[in-house]
């Protein structure tokens, strides 16, 4: 630790980046005594750490019995193409990935018309369950065509944002995306993945990604916990001629 003037905020960011790691939603901070003993700092530099996690809304206090990791409020704004990490980034949060299922498959009608495939082409899929300070957020199905699949799936994909595979290590730029926003509800696999019960409330995003030349090459079906996140965006208004309300 350094100067007295910068050691409150790095016992923060050290208690920050071990949320999803080993401290979780729900978990107990350690004592205030643990703290000292473990980053060799004063009383009051742990309590202004901790009044500052507070203040953030990244842990809740409570007199005489300890501090908790608090359950993120999360909002992503729809105003540009952005993946998981850099949304959970952009919070201060700690973005992980569990892998459920990587495979081959021949594209479902659905997947075929988003990524302008001829009929029996394959593609390959990706699930993943996506989870911010260790909560479960998102469960994200991932279809690529075959051979830039191939390569995706060489990579880290609990760590390594298929984003950046794609535009930093296979030289396929994301320029814009389409986006079609539903209510729904979580079905059982889902609702495991979640970590919620079947029929829980969630947003239902599907999303193609276009490189350059207006070739798609990434649809996802994303499944966003209806209690985790919060989407906003402002738009502008065209007044339409002879409209008087």
């Amino acid at each position: 630790m350094a100067s007295d003037g910068t050691l409150y905020a790095q016992v923060e960011a050290a208690l920050v980046s071990r949320f999803g790691v080993d401290l979780h939603p729900g978990d107990q901070l350690p004592t205030e005594d643990a703290l000292i003993d473990e980053y060799s700092v004063s009383r009051i530099t742990v309590r202004r750490a901790i009044q500052n996690l507070a203040s953030r809304g990244l842990i809740v206090t409570r007199r005489g019995v300890g501090s908790f990791v608090a359950t993120p409020a999360l909002s992503q704004p729809l105003t540009a193409l952005t993946g998981f990490v850099e949304d959970m980034d952009a919070q201060g949060l700690n973005a992980t990935a569990r892998v459920l299922v990587v495979e081959e498959i021949t594209a479902p009608a659905r997947v075929r018309h988003a990524l302008e495939l001829p009929l029996g082409a394959k593609v390959v899929h990706i699930d993943r369950v996506r989870l911010a300070a260790g909560r479960p957020v998102s469960f994200d199905e991932t279809y690529l065509p075959i051979e830039l699949g191939r390569l995706v799936t060489q990579g880290d994909l609990e760590n390594e944002p298929i984003f950046a595979l794609l535009e930093d290590r296979h030289g396929t730029p994301l320029v814009e995306a389409a986006y079609a926003l539903q209510a729904g509800t979580a079905d059982s696999r889902i609702a495991a993945g979640l970590d919620v019960d079947e029929g829980s409330a969630i947003f239902r995003i599907e999303r193609t990604s276009f490189t350059t030349g207006q070739r798609p090459v990434d649809y996802e079906i994303l499944h966003y916990r209806g209690d985790a996140m919060t989407f906003t965006m402002r738009l502008p208004r065209t007044r339409v001629r002879g409209d008087t309300q």
